[in-house]
């Protein structure tokens, strides 16, 4: 999210959290001032999730001094050591473009959850490239799939891994960073809707 509106316009049509990107070379990076703005229009009891990719440590200190995250998103080799230093429960992002799941599982048993995205490892995600779905994937965590998903497909993603969450960007923008409130509400109610056909 890079504005207020659009962080309520995704609560309001039903999203559990709202992900904050805190890596300057990404077209979705957005400043302390910015994400502060963001958190302080959420509705409550929607989370709000800081991205950071192998910042130091005084960065994601000077970040969460600021703004009111409730979970950290680690997207790049940080060690289990650097993500638990901060205080927050975390969720350690895997690029499943080659990379092995397995071993950041059993690297990261502190992790509140695993977001699996179509990236290289150690890329940054945001791609919009889906990774195989059917391959084996550690059992040990609550796993979020990213990368690729849009309304025509996220139902084959929930039928097929059956993971804790959903992770959506590129797939409900109508730019970069920006999101079109259509693609926003048809992808939370297809969502909604193969939960209800599946029973969870």
């Amino acid at each position: 999210m890079t504005t207020p509106e659009d962080a309520v316009m995704a609560a309001e049509a039903g999203a559990d959290a709202i992900g904050l990107v805190f890596h300057p070379p990404s077209r979705r990076c957005v400043t302390v001032d910015q994400a502060a703005r963001i958190v302080a229009s959420l509705p409550p009891m929607v989370t709000a999730v800081g991205l950071f990719l192998d910042a130091d440590a005084e960065r994601v200190r000077d970040v969460i001094s600021q703004v009111a995250l409730d979970l950290l998103q680690f997207h790049g080799s940080e060690t289990p050591g650097f993500c638990e230093r901060f205080g927050h429960r975390y969720l350690k992002a895997i690029g499943m473009a080659g990379g092995d799941p397995w071993a950041v599982a059993r690297d990261h048993p502190q992790a509140a959850g695993l977001l699996l995205d179509g990236h290289p490892p150690g890329a940054a995600g945001g791609s919009g490239e889906a990774f195989d779905w059917g391959q084996p994937l550690p059992g040990s965590h609550r796993i979020i799939v990213a990368g690729g998903l849009r309304v025509d497909n996220v139902a084959q993603a929930v039928q097929t891994i059956r993971p804790w969450g959903v992770d959506c960007s590129s797939g409900v923008e109508s730019s970069p960073g920006i999101k079109d409130r259509r693609l926003v509400a048809a992808f939370i109610e297809e969502v909604h809707r193969v939960q209800r056909y599946s029973g969870d």
